[in-house]
C-alpha cells in the first residue's frame, strides 16, 4: 500500500514577502517586485538591467555553523529553519538524528563570490582568497547539505542541480522516498541567489526583458508584447511527512501531494519540447490516480519567453483538452531560477487553502500563439477546489509536475 505523503509545515524568502500573510497582501496589489538594477551599468554590452532582488539578512546563527554558508546556502538554511518552526518541529528531538529524518534541495549551482576567488587564483598565481570555506559556498549541494549539516539529520540527503526544476524536482524525489518508506520526514525545496551573471546567461539568449524603463510592466507571459524573463533569487522549502507520522503527533497538516511526474526531452538543450512536457503532466496525473478534470487550477512555469510559453501552454491544452484556469507567478517576482519549483509551490498551495489565485499579471494582449487555457486576469479569481497542480520546465529539457490536494 502507497504511503501517504503530507505537508506539515512551508516558508519561502521571496520579493513577495517572507509569510503568507504578507505575500497574499502584496499579491492582492496586482503590482510586481521587479526593479532597475543600477549597479548592472557596468556591463558592457548587457541590454537586461532589470531583477527582482530579496530583501534579506541573514539572522544572528552560531557563526561556526553557518561559516561555510554563501549567500544561496543561507537563504536556504533560513527557510528551512523557518519551515521546521512552522511544522512544529524541534530540531532538537533525538527522532531527526535517527536515519528516518533527511534533506532535498537544490539550486542552479552554488554562491559565486567564492568562485571568483578560484578565478583570482589562476589569474593572479595567489591563493590568499582560497579558505577552508571557499569550496563549500561555491559547491552546487552546498544548500542540502549545509541544511543537513546544522540541524544534524543523518537521513538520506538528495541534492537536485536541474536550473528551473531544482526546488520542484527536490519536492519530488522527497516525496517518493517517503512514499517508498524510506523516510518519514523530509526537508524539501531549492534556493537561488541574485547573480548579474544568470541576467546575462539569458540576455546572450535574446530571452531576458529589456523594458529597463517601464520594470512594472515585465515580465509579461503569454502576452503578445512580452520580450522575455526578468531573473530573481530567494527560496522555498516544504516540510514533508508520511501521513501517519504526522497525525501521531499531531500536526497540522496544510495539504497533501498527490502526484509527481518527471522526464526529459532528450532533444535539445535550451528549447522546449511540448510532446514531454506533456507527458510529465500525465505521470503525475496517472501517479495522482486522478483524470485531468479534477485539477482547478495551473500554476503554470511561464517564464514569458517566445518558445517557452507557447511550448508549455500548448503542452497543458494537450493534457486538460479544456481551458483550465492558469497563471504565473514570474511576472511578480521574476524567475528564480533554482528556487521557483518550492516558491511557486508553497504559494499555490496557499492559494489553494485560501480559494483565490492570482492573475496572470501583465497580461493584457493575449498572444494568439499561446494554447487555449483560461489565463486568470483582473483581480484574480475565486476557485474552489481539491486539487492544482504546479509545473516547471528547465534547461537541460527536464520536466516537472507537482500535483498537491488540498487536506
Amino acid at each position: 500500500m502507497k504511503r501517504r505523503v503530507v505537508i506539515t509545515g512551508g516558508s519561502v524568502i521571496s520579493a513577495l514577502g517572507n509569510d503568507w500573510q504578507e505575500i497574499f497582501k502584496t499579491l492582492k496589489t496586482l503590482k510586481n517586485c521587479v526593479r532597475y538594477m543600477k549597479e548592472w551599468e557596468r556591463y558592457t554590452y548587457m541590454n537586461t538591467m532589470l531583477a527582482a532582488p530579496v530583501d534579506f539578512e541573514m539572522p544572528d546563527f552560531p557563526r561556526k555553523k553557518i561559516r561555510g554558508l554563501g549567500r544561496v546556502g543561507q537563504l536556504a538554511l533560513v527557510s528551512a529553519d523557518k519551515a521546521l518552526k512552522s511544522a512544529g518541529i524541534n530540531p532538537e528531538d533525538p527522532e531527526l538524528r535517527n536515519g528516518r529524518c533527511g534533506v532535498a534541495y537544490g539550486s542552479s549551482m552554488g554562491s559565486i563570490d567564492p568562485l571568483l576567488d578560484f578565478y583570482s587564483m589562476l589569474i593572479l598565481d595567489d591563493v590568499k582568497k582560497i579558505t577552508a570555506t571557499t569550496y563549500i559556498k561555491a559547491m552546487p549541494q552546498t544548500c542540502a547539505v549545509n541544511i543537513g549539516v546544522f540541524f544534524g539529520f543523518t537521513g538520506r540527503i538528495i541534492t537536485t542541480n536541474t536550473a528551473c526544476t531544482s526546488g520542484s524536482q527536490a519536492i519530488g524525489y522527497a516525496y517518493e522516498a517517503i512514499k517508498q518508506g524510506v523516510q518519514d520526514i523530509m526537508v524539501a525545496g531549492g534556493a537561488e541567489e541574485l547573480s548579474a551573471m544568470d541576467a546575462a546567461v539569458f540576455d546572450t539568449l535574446f530571452a531576458a526583458s529589456a523594458k529597463n524603463k517601464i520594470p512594472e510592466k515585465t515580465p509579461a507571459a503569454y502576452d503578445k508584447n512580452r520580450d522575455g524573463l526578468v531573473v530573481g533569487e530567494g527560496a522555498g522549502t516544504l516540510i514533508l511527512e508520511e501521513y501517519e507520522h504526522a497525525i501521531k503527533r499531531g500536526a497540522n497538516i496544510i495539504a497533501e501531494i498527490a502526484g509527481f511526474g518527471t522526464n526529459t526531452d532528450g532533444t535539445h538543450i535550451t528549447h522546449p519540447n511540448r510532446s514531454t512536457m506533456s507527458i510529465a503532466m500525465e505521470l503525475a496525473l496517472q501517479d495522482a490516480q486522478i483524470s485531468p478534470d479534477a485539477i482547478g487550477y495551473v500554476n503554470t512555469h511561464g517564464t514569458a519567453t517566445d518558445t517557452g510559453d507557447v511550448a508549455e501552454s500548448w503542452a497543458t491544452a494537450d493534457i486538460f483538452k479544456r481551458p483550465v484556469p492558469a497563471s504565473t507567478l514570474k511576472n511578480y517576482i521574476g524567475h528564480t531560477l533554482g528556487a521557483c519549483g518550492a516558491i511557486e509551490a508553497w504559494i499555490s498551495i496557499n492559494m489553494m487553502n485560501e480559494k483565490w489565485f492570482c492573475p496572470n499579471l501583465n497580461l493584457e494582449e493575449l498572444d494568439p500563439e499561446v494554447g487555449p487555457l483560461d489565463y486568470i486576469t483582473g483581480a484574480g479569481r475565486e476557485i474552489d477546489t481539491d486539487y492544482i497542480m504546479s509545473n516547471n520546465f528547465a534547461f537541460g529539457g527536464i520536466n516537472t509536475s507537482l500535483i498537491f490536494k488540498r487536506f
